[in-house]
């Protein structure tokens, strides 16, 4: 009977329940944690392997964010799901790698961040949450708590299973079960936990935010009648894979969800930051708003940079390395050391692309030997287009294994310029940014993203410095051709 239930509200619920979503940061901002802080909001994100690492920002209405600061990355391998937190008067960020949960601290949330310390707690995607009384527990994947000592930096006891997760209608089309990113709220006497169920890609359909509650940290707890509170219900949908939840309470009183998912038409951009608004039932629910006028967020700050200042960038990251251990800018531009041979194990500074459309331009000049450099679309290792040059040849990567030479009549010194035209990539060099040259036209990079090559990251504008000695940047821009994003 219940299964028969589940079935008939398969069947009607996409009509009922989908909702409209106010898209607060295009691209790659995966994994979103939100944190109030009295009149302020801070939003932070996985970093994955780019370094360095938790981007911060800031807002005071939910809808206009400015980045705050990047906190240092001193640990291995890729950390994701973070969850930023302050309680009294020290910021926390809680985050998974190298198979064990980490924490660090500061006092004012632009920083000095403390060094990472090991929770020596497994498992991913960590919740933090604080009782009334002040003992902290540490919520993670598949329904799991720890208990914490009273600073919140080791902990205190063992863990256990507390929750099991909402049974979803096993007609759904879905990566897993995959019970995580367990995010704590304590509201009128319960204790909210919205928690990720489904896989986070695979299908269109896969990924959901559902709703359980308790008075009791031990449980039991209660799966809300509304269930799934955020989810994608057919591929027609704009926005696939919409899953791992916050909630929060906006500066208005409204309360919104603020969770991420994937553009149909820009998959390889990765996951967006988006939010929608939720009410308070009577049963002490929340559930989504239907029919509710949205605000229209506004635009993130430029990507362009000139590298005439005194430091690098906030857009910029390295791949698997701090990139402000080895750039320098100032009035002659960047300067970045080459290492490797090619993009495969080559020195990469990357932006995150915010549009279905873009180009990206920069000025570049190599050394007369003992270098390259270039300009690129980067997933990861096996999954980059774009070209470089050495001063006598442009190579054209089609993809990471298939690259062509051309001659290089230009110089040491040329413009590079990438055109993404809906995930086709037109590759164009100048000598002086008015004449160009095209060196390839509609390479297919569509496929660049998780479902083929896994990381759960994104294709992003790269400059790229090989070899030993380093290359001159310039003039590095970014130009959006589509800014409709809801």
């Amino acid at each position: 009977m219940r299964h028969f239930f589940l079935l008939i509200i398969t069947l009607f619920v996409p009509c009922l329940t989908v909702s409209a979503q106010v898209v607060l940061m295009p691209g790659d901002y995966a994994d979103p944690s939100v944190l109030k802080d009295g009149e302020d909001y801070y939003v932070t994100h996985s970093p994955f392997h780019y370094q360095p690492g938790f981007l911060i920002w800031h807002s005071r209405d939910l809808l206009h964010w400015e980045p705050v600061c990047r906190v240092g990355s001193t640990w291995s391998g890729s950390a994701w799901a973070p969850d930023l937190q302050k309680v009294g008067d020290t910021y926390y960020i809680y985050f998974p790698a190298s198979e064990t949960n980490w924490v660090i601290t500061a006092k004012n949330i632009r920083g000095p961040w403390s060094a990472p310390i090991d929770l020596k707690i497994g498992g991913i995607d960590p919740g933090l949450v604080v009782t009334p009384e002040g003992k902290r527990y540490l919520f993670t994947n598949g329904g799991q708590v720890t208990p914490l000592t009273p600073d919140g930096l080791a902990r205190a006891g063992q863990t256990e299973k507390v929750y099991k997760g909402w049974e979803y209608p096993h007609e759904w089309q879905t990566e897993c079960m995959c019970l995580e990113s367990p995010k704590l709220t304590w509201h009128d006497g319960y204790y909210y936990m919205t928690s990720a169920e489904g896989g986070t890609a695979g299908p269109a359909t896969s990924h959901m935010a559902v709703c359980a509650r308790s008075k009791s940290i031990s449980g039991p707890w209660e799966n809300s009648p509304y269930n799934p509170i955020v989810h994608t219900y057919s591929a027609d949908e704009k926005w696939w894979s919409k899953g791992h939840g916050t909630i929060v309470e906006g500066p208005d009183g409204q309360w919104w969800i603020i969770y991420h998912a994937y553009n149909k038409k820009a998959y390889s951009l990765g996951r967006y930051t988006l939010m929608e608004p939720i009410e308070w039932t009577r049963g002490g629910w929340y559930r989504p708003v239907k029919d509710m006028p949205l605000p229209e967020a506004g635009t993130l700050p430029s990507l362009s940079d000139d590298f005439a200042g005194s430091q690098l960038g906030w857009q910029w990251t390295g791949w698997k390395e701090n990139i402000r251990s080895w750039a320098t800018v100032g009035k002659d531009g960047l300067s970045l050391p080459g290492k490797g041979s090619s993009p495969k194990d080559g020195r990469l500074m990357l932006i995150t692309a915010t549009d279905e459309q873009y180009t990206v331009e920069v000025e570049v000049c190599v050394p007369k030997k003992n270098g390259e450099a270039g300009l690129l679309l980067f997933y990861d290792e096996k999954a980059f287009a774009g070209v470089s040059s050495d001063g006598k040849n442009f190579k054209v990567y089609q993809d990471a294994e298939h690259s062509i030479e051309k001659p290089n009549t230009i110089g040491r010194c040329f413009r590079i310029r990438l055109e993404n035209k809906c995930d086709h990539l037109d590759i164009l060099v100048s000598r002086d940014g008015n004449v160009w040259q095209t060196l390839a036209e509609k390479i297919n990079i569509a496929d660049f993203h998780h479902n083929r090559y896994r990381g759960f990251i994104a294709l992003r504008p790269a400059i790229y410095s090989g070899g030993i000695a380093p290359s001159q940047f310039k003039h590095f821009s970014y130009q959006s051709s589509d800014k409709h994003y809801n």
